[in-house]
């Protein structure tokens, strides 16, 4: 691993819960393996690109890291319906990721309809250089994940493929699809193919209670958070 510099964000308004103030550490890299990646990510460690993040609020530990063991998940109701719904008429191919102008529309849709929705920051449209930045420029192999409706873009996810987990760094869909609940359904190909691969976790990030767009993640289980105090990994049932 190399690391080229680490920095502390100011103290400001939490992007989870707004009435929390959240500090966090950034670690830039300029060399870093799966390997290594792995380890840190099993303390807590997130990634975008070539920045490694977490989060270090002085009275708050309500981010919790969630993992799931493939071989263990048992789905819902809900989640065997999503399933049956998209498992016939989506398509995924798996290969390196790449912007196009037709990634970076969706992209951006997305979040206007987050931000309409759900109150999510819109900064403005996504500039390719920003899009390579997250997803495309990475210090190891990334996986893009790319479903397709009758021959239409219809969601993009980034997964980190390491020796031992899958991580789904991110996932955006078209906002007319809404209702085929796809964020969930790419959730579930994780599972599905972590499992084929014969590995032992699947990373879902953060999960904050309390936070809208993140509580979902506690419907898939049972599953493990990660606790900040203790560095351990505790069990916890689904919540569907």
């Amino acid at each position: 691993m190399k690391s080229l510099f680490v920095f502390h964000s100011p103290p400001g308004p939490c992007g989870y819960l707004p009435d929390r103030t959240w500090t966090l550490r950034y670690e830039l890299v300029g060399e870093l393996t799966a390997t290594e990646y792995e380890a840190r990510m099993a303390a807590g460690w997130r990634k975008f690109g070539r920045s490694l993040f977490r989060p270090e609020c002085p009275n708050c530990t309500d981010c919790q890291p969630l993992r799931i063991d493939p071989n263990r998940f048992v789905p819902g109701k809900t989640m065997k319906r999503v399933k049956k719904l998209n498992s016939g008429a989506l398509t995924l191919t798996i290969a390196e990721p790449s912007v196009t102008a037709e990634k970076l529309e969706l992209h951006d849709r997305f979040h206007r309809f987050q931000s309409d929705s759900k109150g999510w920051p819109f900064h403005g449209e996504k500039s390719a250089s920003d899009y390579s930045d997250s997803f495309v420029d990475n210090p190891f192999p990334v996986e893009e994940w790319r479903y397709e409706l009758d021959g239409r873009l219809a969601g993009i996810g980034y997964v980190d493929a390491l020796p031992a987990s899958l991580s789904m760094i991110y996932f955006f869909y078209d906002p007319e699809l809404r209702d085929r609940s796809l964020g969930t359904f790419n959730v579930l190909k994780g599972l599905d193919e972590a499992k084929r691969r014969k590995l032992g976790h699947v990373y879902l990030g953060y999960f904050v209670d309390g936070c809208r767009s993140l509580e979902y993640k506690a419907r898939f289980g049972p599953n493990e958070v990660y606790h900040w105090e203790t560095k351990r990994w505790i069990a916890r049932e689904s919540s569907e």
